[in-house]
This record gives structure tokens, sequence and C-alpha cells, in this order.
């Protein structure tokens, strides 16, 4: 059994962190990062969540990237990336084992290289249609270049190895995030056209997204093609077990982002430039949820059911024991069966202050009304507009909530400024990162003394 799963079924109350490795001072995975997780064993903390780890297209956004299995190779230096004979041996095995994605994928990426950066579906048509001879030829002319984008992963692969045993040397769990859909101009879809609705010249008939929310007044327009969901049952859903696979060797626990997509998903014709105009449609991510269960058993999933959810999305989720996610910037308002209120999170819930796709607590409390604010200090039983990030994160700490995670940006109070995204802009996102100056001495000390008061410390290794 995992040791997540362990504590949980010892019902544990956990805490933790969430910060992409792209917010570290060097935005790498190197004496950062280490140093990240030591900081968090002498903080208590035994949780840290990251964003997805992929290769990010041009806007930055780890939520669109080239590959569901490929690594942000901008994650270590070009130094680090030199040729080894002592790694030879280790490095022709782990090619061997991660075969079903990597050659592909590196082709990809430098097939992506010959054609000035282009989309797949933009290329000529022997490669855009992967015809056999026209790869073999490529690929004999250009093998030092996929040999090294190989190299590149491996060494990617190899680090958060290290940085994986690091953080269980010292009690802490590693919770990443999984993209419910995969971008278009990916090596996935280039390969697995079946797998997905695409029309016979490779563009999607229709796309993915959410209709209007909390977030944007014309929803989220995402782009993603939609899957086959018919030719991916074919297979017993091949590519989505060793997707999650994948997933379980880097993690201890996995968040699927956009869950309800799993029940059923917001269609919108390719044409429209909006997410207005679409319609739900049902998908079979109950029987893909059932073959995952009969493949692994208990998986450590966390399922993001953030936003309007249906009956049937909180039965699919319970149906597997899943947990959802409660985030308190969501809980002020006049509705009493609101889920994100403190006193309606129960154990099957994450509880977060905020997520990636939230401001700041501070920039968002900041961002109210008098007259709301008011009514958050007045629910929150505190008369200081200063004390409330702190307020709001004890909230999340002494909820009943399995797991609370706190982003770094709220346990340091910052405001607007340090926000990592805005959804619906593809602008000057994902670049804040923080400096170690910027920890306060105490706050290690601090935090332990908050994860004591509510139940909260614990090493992760116990």
């Amino acid at each position: 059994m995992d040791t997540y799963s362990r504590l949980i079924k010892e019902h544990t109350r956990l805490a933790g962190v969430l910060l992409h490795p792209t917010s570290l001072p060097s935005g790498k995975l190197d004496k950062d990062a280490f140093r990240w997780i030591n900081f968090m064993a002498e903080a208590g903390l035994c949780v840290w969540q990251v964003l997805p780890l992929g290769v990010p297209q041009q806007n930055r956004s780890p939520y669109q990237c080239y590959s569901a299995f490929a690594m942000n190779q901008d994650l270590l230096d070009k130094a680090e990336y030199q040729y080894s004979n002592v790694g030879q041996s280790s490095f022709k095995q782990w090619c061997e084992k991660e075969q079903h994605w990597l050659d592909d994928y590196a082709l990809f990426m430098v097939l992506k290289q010959e054609f000035e950066q282009h989309a797949w579906y933009d290329w000529p048509d022997k490669y855009k249609n992967r015809h056999k001879e026209a790869l073999e030829g490529f690929q004999q002319t250009q093998q030092e270049a996929i040999d090294t984008i190989r190299w590149q992963q491996f060494c990617l692969y190899q680090r958060w190895y290290e940085l994986r045993q690091h953080a269980k040397e010292n009690g802490i769990l590693l919770f990443g995030d999984m993209p419910i859909f995969i971008a278009h101009d990916s090596a996935d879809v280039w390969v697995h056209r079946q797998s997905f609705r695409l029309d016979d010249d490779g563009s999607p008939s229709v796309v993915a997204g959410v209709p209007p929310d909390y977030f944007s007044e014309t929803g989220q327009r995402w782009g993603n093609p939609h899957y086959n969901w018919q030719s991916m049952q074919k297979d017993g859903f091949d590519w989505w077990l060793k997707r999650l696979h994948n997933h379980l060797e880097l993690f201890d626990l996995v968040r699927i982002d956009h869950f309800r997509g799993l029940e059923a998903v917001w269609v919108i014709p390719s044409s429209c430039e909006t997410a207005i105009d679409g319609t739900w449609e049902k998908v079979a991510g109950d029987k893909l949820l059932q073959r995952l269960h009969e493949e692994m058993g208990d998986i450590p999933i966390v399922a993001e059911d953030l936003g309007i959810i249906t009956d049937e999305v909180n039965a699919l989720r319970k149906k597997y024991h899943l947990p959802g996610m409660s985030v308190l910037q969501f809980a002020f308002d006049q509705f009493s069966d609101n889920p994100h209120k403190p006193e309606n999170i129960t154990y099957d819930r994450i509880v977060y202050t905020g997520t990636h796709d939230n401001d700041t607590t501070t920039g968002w409390f900041n961002s109210l009304d008098q007259s709301t604010q008011q009514f958050v200090m007045e629910k929150l039983n505190i008369h200081e507009p200063d004390t409330v990030c702190d307020a709001v994160i004890d909230s999340a700490l002494k909820s009943e909530g399995r797991l609370a995670i706190i982003p770094l940006q709220d346990l340091l109070h910052l405001d607007s400024q340090a926000r990592i995204n805005i959804p619906g802009i593809s602008e000057n996102n994902w670049t804040w990162q923080f400096h170690w100056q910027d920890i306060p001495e105490n706050l290690a000390v601090e935090t332990r003394r908050r994860l004591k008061e509510s139940s909260r410390l614990i090493k992760a290794s116990s």
C-alpha cells in the first residue's frame, strides 16, 4: 500500500504547500528544489503539490504541453545534459522502458525544429500523416538530435527520482497534477489520431472548454481536441493506463484536472471563437475509472471538481472513493449548502485557500468591495483586514478536510503581484518566482505551531 493511502486509512490529517518548480528562485530542479524540501520538513509540512511538469507551449501554460509524458527540459540547466559514460547503461534500460512514448516524442520535437516550430497538422503530408518511409528516412539523418532529446528526458527523470527519494527521506509526499485534455499540437495526438475527434486533415471537429463561470463570462475555450472514447475503449484504455502508471511513478498522489470531464464534457464547435455555444456530452469516464481500478486497485487520485458539479459527477467521484476539492475563496456567499464553506467541508475533501487559478488570498480580499470585505471578516470572526490571510489559512487547517493545501504566496501574505495565472488570458502568466530572502526566519517555526494546533503535524514517513 502506498504511503498516502496508508495515512488516509489511518484517518490522518495532512497539510502541504502548492508551489510549482518554475516558481523556485532558480525555476529549476536544482539545489533550490532540495532546499525547498528541507524547508517543508522543518515546517512540518508533508505534501508538496506541483502543477504539470510537461513541456509547455509558447504561452508557458503547464496545462498545454507537447506531450503527456515528457518533462519540461527548462527544469534543468543545459550543463546537466552533458553526456556521461557512467549513465549509458541506465540510459539504455530507461529508454527501453519508456519506449512507448519517448521515441515518438523525440522524433516529434526534432520535426518541429525542422519545420520552424509549426504544428504537426501543418507539416508536409508525409510527416503529418506519419508515412513510414518518410519517418525512417528523417530519423536516419537526424539521429543525433533525436538522441539528444531522449538523453534530456532521461536526465530530467533521473533528477526527479532523486528529488522524490529526498522527499521520501524527509517525510514529504509529492502531489502531481494531470490535465484531463491533451494539446492538439502534441506528440500524443500526432501518434494516436484515432483516439481523438479529428477530421481527415487532422483538425479537431470540436474542441474542449468550459461554459461561462466564476472565472469568465464567455467561458473558457481551451481548444483541445476531444477524445474518441469509442476508439479508446477498443484497446482497454491503454494510453490512459500508461499515462497514469507514468504519473504514479513520479508522484504519491495525482490530481485529475477538470474531473467532471470524465462524466460529461463541454463540446464546442471548432468554428466558435468563444465557449458560449457549446453543449454537454456524456463520455465513458466511468468505464475508464473501472478499468483503472481493475488494473491498479484503489489509486491515489484527487478529483478536481470545482465549478458547477452535477449529482452524476458527485456519484462518479464517490463510486471510486476519490477526494474532491474545496476552495475557501469561494466560501463567502449567502448559500448555506455551498460546499466550500468550512462548516460543509467533509473528510473526503482537499481544502485550499486558493488554487493556481485564483488570485492570492490577500489580492482576492483587496479586490472585494467594502461591504463584502466586512462580510468576510464577520464570517472569519476577525476585525482587522491585515489578519484575513492568516484567518483563511487557519480556517483551512482547522477544517475537516483530509488534506489542507496552502499556496506559498498565501503563507507569505503576498498580493496580486504574486498571482501565477489568470484564466482565459494567455499573456504574462506562469512567471512568478519567490526568493529565499522572501521566507521569514520564523516561518518554519510558526507553520509548525499552526499545524500542531490543527492536528496536522505529522511525518509522512512515520
